[in-house]
C-alpha cells in the first residue's frame, strides 16, 4: 500500500552521524552523556537490582543479559531503531537516556532514562534527558519526542518537565508493571517550542 506523504527524515539520517558524547551539566556538577561501553555491564547489573528501576522498567538481569543489553545498542543504532547512552557524573555511571523507539519517518523519538540511587535528586537525570534531546533534534532532525511514566512515579514526571517534557494526557492502564495496570503520563517535547515550551 503507497505511502501518500514523502517521509520527514531519510533512511540513514542517523547512520550517517557517529554517535556522540555529549557534555553537560547539573547542578551538582559535570555530566557527561556517552555510548555504553563493555566495562560499563556491573553498572547495569547493579541498576536492574535496584528496586525502583524494577518497578519502573519492569525488568531484572543477571551478568550476562547485562552484558549483552551493553552490547546491544550499536546494532539499534544501525538499524536506526534506537539508542542509549551511559550518563557519568563524579567519573561514574549515574543512570541512562535511551531511545527506545524511533521513527525517522515520522521524525518521532521515544525516550526513557533512570539513574542509580547514589545519583538521584541531584538534578542530574533532567541535564541529560535535555542533552539527548537537543541532540536529536539540532542533528538528527527529531521534530517530536515523548516519553511515558507511571502517574504513581512523580519523580519521573518532575525530570521530564525540567527537561522540557510538557504534560500531554494520561493513558489509562497502558503501563503493566509487577503490581498490576498503571495509567500512564504522557509528555512530549517538540523541536519547534524549545525546551521551556514556548
Amino acid at each position: 500500500m503507497p505511502v501518500l506523504v514523502a517521509p520527514e527524515l531519510p533512511a540513514g539520517r542517523l547512520t550517517r552521524l557517529a554517535q556522540p558524547t555529549l557534555a553537560t551539566s547539573s547542578p551538582a556538577g559535570p555530566v557527561t552523556v556517552r555510548p555504553w561501553a563493555a566495562a560499563d555491564a556491573p553498572a547495569v547489573l547493579d541498576a536492574y537490582a535496584d528496586p525502583a528501576i524494577q518497578q519502573w522498567h519492569v525488568r531484572s538481569m543477571t551478568s550476562d543479559e547485562a552484558h549483552a543489553w551493553v552490547a546491544h545498542w550499536p546494532g539499534r543504532w544501525a538499524d536506526e531503531t534506537g539508542a542509549g547512552w551511559a550518563v557519568e557524573a563524579d567519573g561514574v555511571v549515574a543512570g541512562q537516556v535511551s531511545v527506545r523507539r524511533l521513527e525517522l519517518a515520522e521524525a518521532w523519538a521515544e525516550i526513557s532514562y533512570w539513574v542509580l540511587p547514589h545519583a538521584r535528586g541531584r538534578g542530574i537525570a533532567p541535564a541529560a534527558l535535555d542533552a539527548v534531546t537537543g541532540w536529536l533534534v539540532s542533528e538528527v532532525g527529531i521534530l517530536r519526542a515523548s516519553l511515558t511514566h507511571s502517574t504513581r512515579n512523580p519523580a519521573s514526571c518532575r525530570v521530564a518537565t525540567k527537561a522540557g517534557y510538557l504534560p500531554e494526557g494520561t493513558l489509562r492502564r497502558q503501563g503493566r508493571h509487577a503490581d498490576g495496570w498503571h495509567d500512564m503520563h504522557v509528555h512530549a517535547r517538540l523541536a519547534d517550542l524549545g525546551a521551556d515550551g514556548a
